[in-house]
This record gives structure tokens, C-alpha cells and sequence, in this order.
């Protein structure tokens, strides 16, 4: 096995951590060699707050995974889903004479992008290429051999801040493991669970974990808007922790089984055990109707869909995404959410599983796992994209800039 071919993808999440090794066959795909899960440790809403506890988590699962690929890997792909994200599109143009467009017209262009150089507090890790124009006719995805006499992009940025990216590659550094590539978890999602169609016609994604809840609008193949909330699955267990005098461990059991959004009749009358905090050996567990339960869980439900909502609004690009919604991420899971969801945010919702990737069993084909096969597919092609390592440089790759790489380093 070559290990050129091989890839690695870790997705940090606030309630697991999950890695993936895959091999990137030019034939048949990704296909995924190895998985390896543990429980999280030092992340809260996505930030790394404890770096022992952090590393041991992360070095357990690259572990895991190594070992059923039977390979190690020297440097991997993550996720950041924490860092106060921002979102910015801005336009450049440049002057070209007349001449068909070539690869210096470009560079010219790229030079006039020095607007991404970021200030102290933040960093950019996306620089996407939406669409070029010539002369004020937009839309143009590959100008190169047109005629004009201006050119023109369409960038969109999307930053973090800088101690945010220090801390990450400083705990991947701590394992031992080289980064390849930091990607904002929605735009990671995107990538692992969307039709073609949906990336062209327009579609909000909408990552529900546990500790954040991400979303991303993707429109005529690129993403064009990207944000975050530091609210997830969590809260709801805290929520039902809190309202039912349980254990956190036991609320995340009742969440599971019996959790769901909407109510039904019945409720009233289906009982659920439940142990209280200090008494699960002591005396017999509480009962209470299953509609208490969902009267904890939908207000919360509904304020993490609210809140996202009106970011989309706020955006101004929600009309752009369309009535196409897909929810993703474990704590999408919950019954009566795509139906919550579409009422909320009037749209057409699906949930949206792992695809373009083979290899993974059953019980890892699930919506928790949508990110690890967008940082694979990332990994493959990053589409163009002009971005800033964790280091602080600058360089381009994909089918479009992938010559101009060597550039780009040299003059930023």
C-alpha cells in the first residue's frame, strides 16, 4: 500500500472523537481502511480547553483507527467548528488589455486578493473562489483563454481566531501528527453529504453536534456562507439533567431512547423510568410521562433552530440556499426534527448521510458522521481554494490555482 494514497480525517467533536483512514484510488474512490472513535476529552463548544485531556482522546482514536488499517499515518485533515467564524465575501478586479486571459492574468488578480492577509486576532483557513467575471459578465467558473478587458472574482473568506488554530495545531502537534489541513466543520459537511444538485441549485446545511451547532449555505457548486453557534445536542441532555433531577449520564440514555420534538397523545400515558441524582441504587426509579420529557426537549429544539434561523436572514443569503435544507450532525438524530425543523425554518429537509466514500459499516453510515467523509473529500480536492495554513502561509491548490501555488507563497 502506497503511502501517498493514504488519507486521514479527524472530526473533534465536543461528545467523540473520530478518525478515519482512507485510501484515495484514482479508479475507485475513497475508500475508508480504518475508524477508530473514543469519547471526547478537553473540548467544550468546540474550543480545546484542557490540552492532556485532548491529546490523550485524540492520540486513542488515530490509534484505533491505525490499527485496523494496519498503516500509520504521518499528517491528517481536522475539523474547527469553534473560533468565532467569520464569513465575508469581497470583489477584486484587475485589468487585462484585450489578450485572452492566461495563468499571469490570474496572478494579478490573486495579487490584488492581499486583503486576506488577516489581523492579529484571526486567521483565514477558507479562501474560496466563487466565480470569476470578464468585463461584468459573471458566472464564469474557469476564465482562462476568454478575452476581455477586466477581470474579476468573487472571494469568500472565512476566518477564525488565531489562538483557536495555535491551540489545535499545538495539540496535534502533541500527537505526534503533521497538519495537513484545517476545514470549518460546515463547509466539511457540505462537502460529505450533499448531491451534486443540491451544491448547484442551493442548499442550507445545518451540522447539529454536541457542543455547537454549525450551518452553511452552498450555491452554484461553492459555499458562499458559513457561521456558528455554541449551542448543540448537549444542552438539550443538560436541559433534561436539570428538569428531571437526573445524572447527566442518565439524561443522555432517556435522550436517546425516548427523546423526541413533538408530542403525540399518547405521551400522557407512557411512563418513563427515571433514577434521581444521589438514589440510582437506593430506592425504586421516578416515573414520569414521556410528555414532560418532550416539553424539555422541544423549547430547545426550537430555540437552537430560531437562532439559526435568523443568522441565515441576517445573512441575506437565505434566499439564495433556496427551500432545500439537510440536517446533519448525532443530535440530529432526535425523532420529530426534520419536522420541527421544516416548520421552523420553512424548507424541505432531509437528513443528510456520509457519501462518495466506501468502506464504512453500517453503524458508522449515520448523519454523526458526515464531517469525517467531507475532511476526507477535502483532502482529495480542496476545489481551488486560495487558503492560509496553521502556519501562517499562504498557498493554493486544486485543478484552477494548483500551478500558481509557488506564487502565491513567494509574494504573501
Amino acid at each position: 500500500m502506497a503511502q501517498d494514497d493514504i488519507i486521514a480525517a479527524l472530526d473533534i467533536g465536543s461528545s467523540k472523537i473520530t478518525c478515519f483512514i482512507a485510501q484515495n484510488d484514482p479508479l475507485n474512490g475513497i475508500r475508508v481502511l480504518g475508524i477508530g472513535h473514543h469519547a471526547s476529552g478537553g473540548v467544550k463548544a468546540g474550543n480545546i480547553i484542557d490540552m492532556d485531556s485532548a491529546e490523550g482522546a485524540i492520540r486513542a482514536a488515530v490509534t484505533g483507527a491505525e490499527e485496523m488499517a494496519e498503516t500509520t499515518v504521518r499528517d491528517i485533515t481536522v475539523n474547527i467548528s469553534a473560533g468565532q467564524m467569520r464569513s465575508a465575501m469581497s470583489d477584486h478586479k484587475v485589468p487585462i488589455g484585450g489578450a485572452a486571459i492566461s495563468d499571469i492574468d490570474l496572478n494579478k488578480l490573486l495579487l490584488e486578493c492581499r486583503s486576506f492577509k488577516d489581523d492579529d486576532e484571526s486567521s483565514l483557513i477558507h479562501a474560496i473562489p466563487v466565480s470569476f467575471d470578464v468585463d461584468g459578465e459573471a458566472g464564469i467558473h474557469d476564465p482562462r483563454g476568454l478575452h476581455g478587458r477586466e477581470l474579476g472574482v468573487r472571494m469568500h473568506s472565512v476566518s477564525v481566531s488565531t489562538a483557536a488554530i495555535y491551540n489545535l495545531a499545538t495539540c496535534i502537534s502533541r500527537c505526534h501528527l503533521g497538519l495537513r489541513d484545517v476545514v470549518v466543520t460546515p463547509y466539511a459537511t457540505g462537502l460529505g453529504c450533499l448531491v451534486e444538485d443540491e451544491l448547484d441549485l442551493g442548499v442550507t446545511v445545518i451540522d447539529i453536534g454536541a457542543g455547537t451547532t454549525s450551518f452553511s449555505i452552498f450555491f452554484d457548486g461553492a459555499m458562499v456562507f458559513v457561521d456558528s453557534i455554541p449551542v448543540g445536542g448537549w444542552h438539550v441532555t443538560s436541559d433534561i439533567a436539570r428538569g428531571l433531577s437526573t445524572p447527566i449520564y442518565q439524561a443522555e440514555r432517556i435522550k436517546t431512547l425516548y427523546g423526541s420534538c413533538e408530542g403525540v397523545p399518547s405521551d400522557e400515558r407512557t411512563m418513563i423510568a427515571v433514577h434521581q441524582i444521589g438514589e440510582e441504587n437506593e430506592i425504586a426509579p421516578e416515573q414520569v410521562p414521556k410528555s414532560m420529557l418532550t416539553g424539555i426537549i422541544a423549547p430547545r429544539v426550537e430555540e437552537i433552530l430560531e437562532i439559526v434561523r435568523s443568522h441565515l436572514l441576517a445573512s441575506g443569503l437565505d434566499k439564495v440556499a433556496g427551500r432545500r435544507a439537510v440536517l446533519t450532525g448525532g443530535a440530529c438524530q432526535l425523532a420529530g426534527m426534520p419536522e420541527l425543523a421544516a416548520k421552523i425554518l420553512n424548507k424541505q429537509i432531509r437528513i443528510g448521510r456520509p457519501r462518495g466514500i466506501s468502506g464504512l459499516a453500517e453503524a458508522m453510515d449515520g448523519p454523526a458522521f458526515s464531517v469525517n467523509a467531507g475532511l476526507l473529500a477535502f483532502a482529495v480536492d480542496d476545489q481551488g481554494e486560495i487558503r492560509q495554513t496553521a502556519n501562517n502561509e499562504y498557498r493554493t491548490t486544486g485543478s484552477l490555482f494548483g500551478r500558481l501555488g509557488d506564487w502565491f507563497r513567494e509574494n504573501f
